[in-house]
């Protein structure tokens, strides 16, 4: 980890996966099998805990509402 990457989390708080699930509205089970695949919110391990940035958690969830706001523009009603 740089300075810069300490910098970049300065004032930022560590969620449980517990914490993340309950934001994002999906089970932990789903939040483990997402890592599992290398999708969903970046997480790391704190000794045996996983352990999530507050901000980047966000900023997943921006970038998912920003998507999914592309998907339905780019496809036309069904009748």
């Amino acid at each position: 980890m740089t300075i810069n990457e300490i910098d970049l989390h300065d004032g930022d708080e560590l969620w449980s996966i517990d914490e993340v699930a309950a934001v994002v509205r999906v089970p932990v089970a789903t939040l483990r099998y997402w890592r599992h695949l290398g999708q969903g919110p970046t997480g790391f391990r704190v000794g045996r805990c996983v352990r999530y940035w507050k901000s980047e958690v966000m900023s997943w969830l921006h970038q998912q509402a920003q998507a999914g706001a592309r998907d339905i523009h780019n496809h036309p009603r069904l009748p």
